[in-house]
């Protein structure tokens, strides 16, 4: 729902025209049945009592925002040295909170705090929408409102959005609290694929997250350049 598709030939036609690749992201998507839960919930256990961290799970939106703006703050922090990274601003904080973040079933999102109930970790999922959008081919009514309606209540494909961890926190296994979070969470729904956004494809950090889930990837997205000093010349 948030990426977007260009014919192949794109790639040709810009490199025939002297452009070269800036940048790759990938996206990937693994089996849910993947998901090693037992594993997860021994390691969570573990880091939990080692760091003095709680998982936080949320069954209403308004039990969510006031961790937000703190969110958003470990978002900067965790992803500042990534070379496309651009922080988010104040307006797009207060945009995100009134267009997604009431839209975003309570439950997808997970946070870890510290003893001090300080934020270290979060992370977003959403129901995939992707089939609905295509039944509502572009309208809400009469009927797309409904098939959107219903696949944020029984969707099996999930999307994950956003996942972050406090640089004072990564390399230490943090993440696997979350995927503890997400496994109690999905197992009942019985979801089937958790599809990733794009990650760029030079953050090892990020690709070594994912690796135990035999992920594939099913797309490819990327930015080229034109050196138009050397176009003139």
């Amino acid at each position: 729902m948030i990426t977007w598709y260009n014919h192949p030939y794109y790639k040709d036609h810009l490199e025939q025209l002297g452009f070269i690749k800036e940048k790759e992201y990938l996206e990937n998507k693994f089996k849910f049945k993947h998901v090693d839960g037992v594993y997860f919930d021994r390691i969570s256990n573990i880091l939990k009592r080692r760091f003095k961290l709680k998982a936080l799970d949320f069954k209403k939106t308004k039990d969510i925002m006031p961790y937000v703006d703190e969110m958003f703050e470990v978002f900067d922090a965790s992803y500042s040295k990534l070379s496309t990274f651009v922080p988010i601003s104040d307006s797009q904080i207060a945009f995100f909170k009134k267009k997604y973040i009431s839209f975003i079933n309570p439950e997808y999102i997970k946070f870890v705090v510290d003893e001090n109930n300080k934020l270290v970790a979060f992370a977003i999922v959403m129901p995939s929408f992707s089939e609905a959008l295509q039944k509502a081919k572009g309208k809400l009514f009469p009927f797309g409102l409904f098939h959107l309606l219903k696949a944020r209540k029984h969707a099996k494909d999930v999307t994950f959005y956003l996942i972050g961890v406090h640089p004072d926190y990564q390399n230490k296994g943090v993440h696997a609290i979350i995927f503890d979070q997400y496994t109690k969470t999905f197992k009942p729904l019985g979801i089937d694929n958790c599809i990733r956004t794009p990650e760029l494809e030079e953050n090892q950090a990020i690709n070594k997250l994912w690796e135990n889930f035999k992920p594939v990837t099913h797309k490819r997205r990327r930015t080229y350049k034109l050196d138009i000093n050397a176009t003139i010349l």
